[in-house]
């Protein structure tokens, strides 16, 4: 009887294959350990594809395009996209006591959540900055490697279990709740849906296009990359703030031993030198 393909395990010159496939193109590290998650993670693509074991897959992987069609599904299935609203509240509390009281009132204030996932960052963002800005210019950009994400994220609908941790006046002014085919869900309301817009992008390709933000957003990322990697990348992401600048990132990481231009303001906030006009 064939064993069950779940139950396979991966090998050592596979796992590292792939995953240095996906760090390749996406700077993410996962190290030896991981293997049960990759595996549980690829498990239902190879059947999909018909393929009997992880050399098969690997075989395939290598016949296929660089960064072709393949590659974009591995990354979809192997990138975390945990998030909720409002997570680690402390920073939206920071961007409305803080940031925008100091924010150019010349110009629309920018915001990035550079590892969007699906969504729930940016749009816990567009509702702090909708009650204390209101109609006054701001925008906000969110933009995320894997593709499956962002698409969830532009449709912004979520189960209504995920609204536990938004206000009641905030998910009564802002969220619309579904109804037939779309009972038990909710969905974000045009007014807020029309001030996010999200892309496909990969932090390690050109992001310049995107403009310089007076936010950044990159909490619990950097924690997959190695300390090249988040090096290579603070210096690049120094260079999208506005002065005076915001990057933000999680909890419990932290820029030390990260050479650049950002002063710590307080644990996991970092401002650019420079004084935005009041």
């Amino acid at each position: 009887m064939q064993q069950a393909l779940s139950s396979r395990e991966i090998r050592s010159t596979e796992f590292a294959y792939i995953t240095g496939v996906l760090h390749r193109e996406t700077g993410i590290r996962l190290s030896p350990g991981k293997e049960a998650l990759v595996a549980g993670r690829l498990d239902k693509r190879l059947r999909s594809l018909g393929l009997a074991d992880y050399p098969e897959y690997v075989r395939y992987l290598r016949a296929q395009p660089a960064r072709g069609a393949e590659t974009i599904q591995l990354i979809n299935l192997l990138t975390t996209n945990e998030t909720f609203f409002f997570r680690e509240q402390q920073h939206f509390d920071f961007l409305r006591d803080v940031v925008v009281p100091a924010r150019d009132r010349g110009r629309a204030l920018r915001l990035w959540s550079a590892a969007s996932s699906t969504g729930e960052e940016a749009y816990t963002a567009a509702m702090v900055l909708s009650e204390v800005l209101a109609d006054q210019p701001w925008e906000i950009v969110g933009t995320d490697i894997s593709s499956r994400v962002v698409e969830n994220a532009r449709r912004g609908i979520y189960p209504l279990t995920a609204s536990d941790k938004i206000p009641r006046q905030l998910l009564r002014k802002y969220w619309l709740r579904g109804r037939e085919e779309y009972d038990g869900s909710m969905a974000v309301n045009r007014r807020l849906r029309d001030r996010v817009r999200f892309h496909h992008d990969n932090l390690m390709g050109r992001l310049g296009h995107h403009g310089k933000f007076d936010v950044i957003l990159l909490r619990n990322v950097m924690i997959y990359f190695d300390p090249d990697t988040k090096r290579e990348l603070v210096l690049r992401l120094q260079e999208m703030l506005q002065p005076g600048g915001y990057l933000i990132v999680g909890r419990s990481e932290s820029l030390n031993g990260i050479p650049s231009r950002l002063q710590m303001i307080e644990p996991s906030i970092y401002r650019t030198p420079g004084q935005s006009r009041g």
